[in-house]
Order: C-alpha cells, then structure tokens, then sequence
C-alpha cells in the first residue's frame, strides 16, 4: 500500500548515456520522486523500478540530441524534460532532475569529432562556392568564351560543342533567395544576357519604366527613366 500523493525519492548514479555521438557518453545522476495517485493499493509489483526506467528513457531520449562539449545546455534541455510531474502509467506520476559531467576521453573524442567536423564544412563550403563561380561563368556566354580560350587555348574549335552541351545552363540560385525572387533575378539575367541590339534594349527598358510605374515603383521608374533617356555622343549617362 502506498500513501495517495506522497513523494518517494529515488536516485540513479553515474548512468551512462549516448551523446549525440553514440560512442560518446555523458556521465550522468538524475535524483527524482515518484508518487501514486489513485486511491487504493498500488497496482505495480515495484513503481519505484517504472519511475526510474522512465526517467532514465527521458533524460537518454534528449541527451543524444547533444554534445558533451556543451554540458549546460545539454543539463537545461534534460532538466526542461524531467522537471515537471508527467505519468508513465495510469496513477504513477515522476518527476527528476539532473546532474551532467564527462569523462576526459569522452570530451576529447567529441573535440576531436567537432574539430573534423569544422574542416569538412570548411572544405564542402570551398568546393560549392568554386562550383557556383564555374556555372556562373559557364552560364553566361561571353564569360564562357572567354574561360574556355584562356584554360584551353589550342581547341577553340570544340567551343560550339561546350555551348551546345551548356544551352539552357541555369546560373546559380543564391542561397538567401527565396523562390520568387531567385525565379524573377534569374530570369532577369536571361533577359538582359540575350539583349544584343539598342532596339531590343529600347524596348526593355521601356517595358521596364511601365512596369515600375504600374507597381507605384515611382523612384525606381525614374532611374530606369534616365538609363532609357538618350545621350549626346561623348556624353557621360546621368
């Protein structure tokens, strides 16, 4: 028989558990309570063995979303889980905190880990910002004539087969772009890329002026005004 609503401690000591690397482990004491709430006997053979078994499941279940590295953070997120009453069966109510260390070759792999971790970002982001300038070269065709006789200058007779290869080449989608606005400025380089002649960029630009004007765009119409605005031969543009 246990009294309805009183609080039985218990105490778990130096369990190891799995950090988010597996083979790293947080040194770990949860000190808690159990109480039984429903009127009447217990109907557990030992709920002293459930409440541990569920405060240890708890505190493991946030612990591997961690590093040892960090132990405060780690301690307040297993704390936030563990310190108010929750009920793992009908009429048992648990509650914990814990307590947080690490073994010194627990925290050395996980340094080691982060440190290795830190040079592969560093090498992937080098290598995708090395691709994105070689599309952005490849997907504009004056840059692209010009790359290729620079890095191959004995085979500018295979120059129409690279360009046929690369037709439709997209350039590279910022990463701070969200859709709409990587869609319009790609397009917008497309456009601009095949304007060849001053009438073709007469027309855009006056496009451009009506469309500013239509969106209320009024400052943005008048610079785009004085871009389409003729000059006198040798005049500098305003």
């Amino acid at each position: 028989m246990a009294d309805t609503d009183t609080a039985h401690p218990l105490i778990l000591s130096d369990e190891r558990m799995a950090s988010c690397i597996s083979s790293v482990c947080f040194t770990v004491r949860i000190t808690g309570s159990w109480r039984w709430t429903h009127p009447g006997p217990v109907d557990h053979d030992d709920p002293a063995v459930q409440a541990r078994d569920h405060l240890r499941r708890q505190a493991a279940k946030v612990l591997c979303r961690h590093s040892v590295v960090d132990l405060a953070a780690a301690q307040d997120a297993a704390n936030s889980a563990l310190m108010q009453w929750s009920r793992p069966a009908s009429g048992l109510e648990v509650a914990g905190a814990v307590e947080l260390d690490a073994r010194a070759a627990d925290r050395g792999l996980a340094e080691e880990h982060a440190r290795r971790q830190q040079a592969a970002d560093l090498e992937h982001g080098e290598e995708m910002h090395r691709l994105a300038h070689l599309q952005r070269v490849l997907a504009d065709p004056d840059l692209r004539r010009v790359w290729w006789v620079a890095r191959f200058p004995d085979r500018f007779n295979e120059l129409d087969e690279l360009e046929t290869a690369l037709e439709g080449l997209p350039l590279p989608q910022e990463a701070q772009d969200d859709d709409l606005r990587g869609d319009i400025r790609r397009l917008t380089d497309q456009l601009v890329t095949a304007l060849h002649t001053p009438q073709q960029r007469e027309v855009f630009l006056q496009a451009l002026v009506q469309t500013l004007q239509a969106l209320g765009q009024h400052n943005l119409a008048t610079a785009a005004a004085l871009w389409h605005s003729p000059h006198d031969p040798g005049s500098t543009p305003a």
